[in-house]
């Protein structure tokens, strides 16, 4: 069968055959266009509710590569498109990057392309370890600013990480289930989301194999994040918010930092 009978004898141009001069294919833009906030939307949220499917970028810094010191993350988030949907920094202070480490609290500023501050995430200094059940890790998900949308809650587990994400009201909506182990050799590690039952999966975090130089010297990680295309753009919020916790908990430290801060060999 021809390439023109498989499109309904519509005229295909060949990949062989050459283009006239001058001839740009249509690129596509680098940042994401607005699109119409809906009723009820907070402002700059209104990107949200366009996806299914988010790429956060962890940008790699010099110093923490040379000296494995901890320096502010920073962060990407693109669309499946690869067009630049958000920008995150962390807002932290050396001592409690070098003293706390991965279990730090902090600031997360979520800027969208026009440098408008739409989203921040609180994050408490809480314990580091499932063996005090009392006192899990949590972060809190602002938008605007100082109002809260939702919450990500650690929830005591023997050996599994779980989460629970809590609407504006504090009321629980999905969970979150990670692997046995975060350290999987040349594959991705997924959390699942799931219904409060936990009987049916309805996205993913996915923390992606970058390659062995990446992972073995540096913390720049990246993630992909999935999620119903209709799920209230508050909850998709959220669960970018679970992705940075889930990044600060499991994947902060690379091999290098590990050596200089050994308490970071095992996962908060």
């Amino acid at each position: 069968m021809s390439l023109q009978d498989q499109t309904g004898g519509a005229n295909v141009p060949s990949a062989n055959v050459p283009m006239a001069p001058g001839y740009m294919p249509p690129q596509v833009p680098m940042v994401m266009a607005v699109p119409d906030r809906p009723l009820g939307c907070p402002p700059g949220l209104e990107y949200l509710t366009q996806v299914d499917q988010l790429l956060v970028h962890q940008k790699m810094e010099l110093m923490e590569v040379l000296m494995g010191w901890e320096t502010n993350n920073q962060y990407v988030v693109k669309n499946s498109l690869g067009q630049q949907v958000f920008l995150a920094a962390e807002e932290s202070n050396f001592c409690t990057r070098m003293v706390c480490g991965p279990i730090r609290s902090f600031l997360l500023h979520i800027q969208d392309n026009v440098g408008q501050e739409v989203m921040t995430l609180s994050r408490p200094l809480n314990c580091g370890s499932c063996c005090f059940p009392c006192c899990l890790q949590e972060l809190e998900v602002q938008s605007p600013p100082g109002s809260p949308i939702g919450y990500v809650i650690q929830n005591w587990h023997p050996f599994l990480p779980k989460f629970t994400i809590q609407n504006e009201r504090k009321e629980p909506v999905l969970k979150i289930v990670g692997p046995f182990c975060d350290c999987k050799c040349c594959s991705d590690v997924n959390f699942e989301v799931m219904s409060l039952d936990e009987s049916s999966v309805i996205g993913r975090i996915s923390k992606q194999w970058t390659g062995f130089e990446a992972e073995a010297f540096t913390d720049a990680d990246n993630f992909g994040l999935q999620f119903p295309m209709d799920l209230d753009v508050k909850i998709k919020a959220v669960i970018l918010g679970a992705c940075f916790l889930i990044d600060f908990m499991y994947f902060e430290h690379s091999q290098k930092q590990d050596r200089n801060h050994p308490g970071a060999l095992f996962p908060v």
